[in-house]
């Protein structure tokens, strides 16, 4: 069991760290295949470039907190455990650096937790699961020092830690997890990211009434979005986006016709 979907953690965050996607591509077509490279190629530049800068300012929290975000992208393309540890380990390294000289830097306890994520999901689960607290502890000092972050991520972070936790020996919460989906879409509307998860929520309790009207908002804010978050950057982002609108959909419109009504949340 993975500890932490960083997977979609990758999604929210809407970079470039979506090789798994892109790898879809590939198997369909050149164009997906020429996509793919083009992505491993600027993930890879940008941790080359980060690191150097690193090693040359290694006291500027700013240049440390962005080798640290770099790492995690790249840890997320690592072909094995062992290799994504080591990446996932530069970058708490250099996060930890980043605190040493800015404690108050919400990036660096962002991505300190991001990159402890990351480190969990190599571990077996009892392993893992000790590590829960510690990105629990980072991604609320960030929520403490900037709320809207990376498109209000640190609660978008703490609402799927609380979802995927277990709820028995850890810190898994249905209420909290609510709160915080919520919040993130309270603090950031227009990111499609933060109303699918809550979608996506919504489903797995069967909240089939917030889930519809939820998708309804989601259906507003969409032609804006596909304007405001172009380039190649987002491809992959839209075609996962649009695939989970798509399968939220289909459970919605197959919810109805057994029930006649959608279930509303007690």
């Amino acid at each position: 069991m993975r500890i932490f979907r960083l997977a979609q953690a990758l999604r929210q965050r809407g970079r470039t760290g979506l090789i798994c996607l892109c790898l879809l591509w590939a198997g369909q077509n050149m164009t997906g295949l020429a996509q793919t490279n083009n992505l491993a190629a600027r993930l890879n530049k940008t941790f080359s470039d980060a690191h150097q800068r690193f090693v040359a300012e290694p006291n500027d929290p700013e240049v440390a907190w962005k080798f640290s975000r770099a790492c995690f992208d790249l840890a997320d393309t690592a072909p094995n455990n062992t290799q994504r540890a080591a990446f996932a380990n530069q970058g708490i390294d250099a996060a930890r650096q980043a605190l040493a000289q800015n404690n108050n830097s919400a990036p660096a306890h962002y991505y300190l937790g991001m990159n402890i994520g990351q480190l969990a999901d190599t571990k077996h689960n009892l392993s893992g699961l000790r590590l829960v607290k510690d990105m629990e502890r980072e991604f609320l000092a960030a929520d403490a020092l900037d709320k809207h972050f990376d498109h209000a991520g640190p609660d978008r972070n703490l609402g799927l830690l609380y979802w995927e936790a277990p709820v028995i020996a850890s810190i898994g919460s249905r209420s909290k997890a609510r709160e915080h989906l919520e919040r993130s879409v309270e603090l950031a509307p227009d990111f499609p990211e933060n109303r699918l998860n809550l979608i996506e929520a919504f489903l797995k309790w069967d909240y089939h009434t917030e889930a519809l009207r939820e998708l309804q908002n989601l259906e507003k804010i969409w032609p804006e979005a596909q304007k405001k978050y172009t380039g190649d950057d987002w491809a992959a982002t839209w075609a996962d986006w649009t695939k989970r609108f798509n399968t939220a959909k289909k459970k919605l419109d197959d919810n109805s016709k057994i029930t006649g009504s959608p279930h509303s949340a007690p």
